[in-house]
């Protein structure tokens, strides 16, 4: 009878444990478990550790909580800019809500691929080149707020989208290439002649230092001839100095001023302009038995064909002789 009792316990200890192990559930710390009985939801989210469920009755989903990082394929599209480029990113998402996880969205995980892709294709074709290029921070943000949009009720965080790389065409890589060195020769010309400003600046100022100092422009001509001399050449440049030329041409002696008082030739007379055809007499001036007026008749003096220059218009003519006085009458006998 002992015998049967002691049996019976331990067929109960080990039905009780089996039981035990088969109802047994334990979640880990980044898990979150969600229990449905008979198909329904039960309220209360499991919490990591051992747990119990009903075997044949309750069924437990675990979903991992852990940041997911998921890489979006490279995605080809045409830019605002009408260039052709692949685009390629990276998707950090985790889930904050393991009930909506489970039951809104059969797998989230594929969901928040497909709209990852689709919205990296329109960003794409709302941004231009250059802002795929340098201005990577604003269109991760408006990435992540596509996508963070619609994953919300699916009881998803998006938390962070990084654009990785921009494939572009290679003719299009070259023109960028040749764009670059244009620009960094205009930089270098600009830089080059901004030195050459300066330069010239404190060039004039050690010129107007050395105009006021003349053996400074001497000892800095030794220090020129020192330092070609250096090189152990057989040639010796010497620098002529330019002042010492002007040195010269002041130093030599100035022609005489002419004489003042020395009779000047005369100079030679001017062309004379040509004379007006003369006014034909109207017949007033017929009638009337008038010369034309003096400022139509006496026009300006002008060569004859043969060379010989027109009488002058008003000669002087030699004065008249003496009137002979009229022989008088004879006188008259008285009557």
């Amino acid at each position: 009878m002992v015998q049967e009792l002691v049996t019976a316990v331990i067929a109960a200890g080990l039905g009780a444990a089996a039981a035990t192990g088969v109802a047994a559930r334990v979640v880990r710390q980044y898990e979150r478990g969600v229990v449905f009985r008979f198909g329904r939801l039960r309220q209360g989210i499991r919490g990591p550790g051992f747990t119990m469920v009903i075997p044949g009755v309750d069924r437990l989903r675990k979903v991992n909580m852990q940041i997911v990082t998921m890489p979006v394929p490279a995605q080809e599209g045409i830019t605002r800019d009408n260039v052709t480029v692949r685009v390629d990113a990276v998707v950090y998402f985790k889930v904050v809500d393991a009930a909506s996880a489970i039951i809104e969205v059969e797998d989230y995980r594929f969901a928040v691929s497909q709209m990852a892709q689709t919205s990296l294709r329109s960003i794409i074709g709302k941004s231009d080149l250059d802002d795929l290029l340098s201005n990577r921070e604003q269109l991760n943000q408006g990435l992540e707020l596509m996508i963070d949009s619609p994953a919300v009720g699916w009881g998803v965080q998006i938390d962070r989208v990084e654009i990785k790389d921009v494939s572009l065409p290679e003719t299009m890589k070259r023109s960028m290439a040749r764009q670059a060195e244009a620009d960094r020769e205009r930089r270098a010309r600009v830089i080059n002649a901004d030195a050459e400003l300066q330069a010239s600046k404190k060039l004039a100022e050690a010129a107007a230092v050395m105009s006021e100092q003349p053996a400074a422009l001497q000892l800095r001509l030794l220090q020129t001839v020192v330092a070609v001399a250096a090189e152990k050449n057989s040639t010796l440049v010497l620098p002529f100095p330019v002042e010492l030329l002007r040195f010269l041409e002041r130093a030599a002696p100035t022609p005489s001023a002419p004489d003042a008082a020395a009779p000047q030739p005369a100079p030679p007379p001017a062309p004379r302009p040509p004379e007006p055809a003369a006014r034909d007499a109207g017949p007033r001036d017929a009638l009337a038995g008038t010369e034309p007026p003096d400022a139509l008749a006496a026009g300006p003096a002008v060569d004859r064909v043969d060379g010989s220059p027109d009488p002058d218009p008003d000669p002087v003519l030699p004065p008249p002789p003496h009137p002979v006085p009229p022989p008088s009458a004879p006188d008259e006998p008285d009557a």
